[in-house]
């Protein structure tokens, strides 16, 4: 599986470096990569980086195969992937946003949706779970997500009171 981690922006000056937009709460770990894969229309491209630096929350990454700003130009708008076992390892209980999208949500065995996007408020994640009635924003906090079970792609949840209505 291969994950988005930026979307080139534009180029940066004339050496063939590229600014990007960083599809992760940490920019830096883009220092840790050796190379990534560029999502062309026609399939995936290897390349492999040569520098990296980060200001402001954009990433300007120097391709080892991007020679120049000719070069360089072709690349707007790709995204960056890299493959799963690229992933930096986080803290027990913590997810990717990859892996929270999709999971079916039951509170005990009532079947409330499919997570299908997760909202980034600052001081915690929302979760928006739609099914064919209606759409349940559910706070991502320890009280109310008591299971996330990646092999069965599914998360339990305890609601408080009034949530549903």
């Amino acid at each position: 599986m291969m994950i988005k981690v930026g979307q080139i922006l534009t180029t940066y000056g004339h050496k063939g470096e590229v600014k990007i937009f960083p599809l992760t709460d940490n920019p830096e770990r883009f220092k840790k990569l050796k190379y990534v894969f560029l999502q062309l229309p026609d399939g995936m491209k290897k390349v492999h980086i040569e520098k990296v630096r980060v200001h402001n929350n954009l990433v300007f990454i120097k391709f080892t195969e991007v020679p120049d700003m000719t070069a360089a130009e072709k690349l707007r708008g790709l995204y960056i992937t890299i493959e799963e076992e690229q992933l930096v390892d986080l803290p027990e209980d913590h997810y990717f946003l990859f892996q929270i999208i999709g999971l079916d949500v039951y509170e005990n065995d009532l079947y409330l949706g499919k997570i299908t996007d997760v909202v980034q408020t600052g001081s915690n994640d929302v979760y928006i779970v739609k099914n064919n009635q209606k759409e349940i924003l559910i706070p991502a906090l320890k009280s109310i997500i008591k299971v996330i079970d990646l092999k069965e792609k599914k998360m339990s949840v305890s609601l408080p009171e009034g949530l549903l209505e």
